[in-house]
C-alpha cells in the first residue's frame, strides 16, 4: 500500500483531524533518556535528537521548549512519493499567516502549528479540501 499520489484527490480527501492536547519539539543528547512510549516522533540530527512530546509530559520531565503547538494529522493516506501536497496546504497556511512544520509518516502528514491557530488552521484546511470539489 504506497498511497495516494493524485493531487487533486489528496487535497480533497485531506480530512484534517485536529488531535488532542499541546505537543511541543525538545532537544535532547541522549534518546536513552525518555521513555519512547512518550515521544509523538523524533529525528537525529548533529547538534542533539529533536522529540515531539506532549507539553505535559515535557514539563514533567523538565525539558525546555519555546513553540507550542498543535497537531492536525491529514488523514488521506498520502505517497512518500506525492508531489505537491506540502506546498499546497503550506501556501494556504501562510496566506493566513500562520506557520507549520510538517512532519510526513508512512500514512499520513503531520502539520504542527501554533496553538493559538489551531481553529483558523482547520478552518483552512477544511476549506482547500472544499475547493477541490
Amino acid at each position: 500500500m504506497s498511497g495516494e499520489t493524485n493531487i487533486s484527490k489528496l487535497i480533497r480527501g485531506m480530512s484534517p483531524k485536529l488531535n488532542e492536547g499541546e505537543h511541543v519539539f525538545c532537544t535532547i543528547q541522549d534518546i536513552e533518556t525518555i521513555d519512547r512510549k512518550d515521544t509523538i516522533c523524533e529525528f537525529k540530527e548533529k547538534e542533539g535528537i529533536t522529540i515531539v512530546i506532549k507539553k505535559d509530559m515535557a514539563d514533567e520531565l523538565g525539558l525546555s521548549y519555546g513553540y507550542v503547538a498543535s497537531w492536525i494529522t491529514l488523514m488521506v493516506h498520502s505517497s512518500l512519493e506525492a508531489v505537491g501536497l506540502t506546498a499546497i496546504f503550506s501556501t494556504e497556511l501562510t496566506k493566513n499567516k500562520i506557520s507549520c512544520n510538517v512532519i510526513a509518516g508512512y500514512y499520513h502528514d503531520h502539520i504542527f502549528v501554533d496553538s493559538k491557530d489551531s481553529e483558523k488552521a482547520m478552518l483552512v484546511l477544511n476549506a482547500l479540501a472544499k475547493t477541490e470539489n
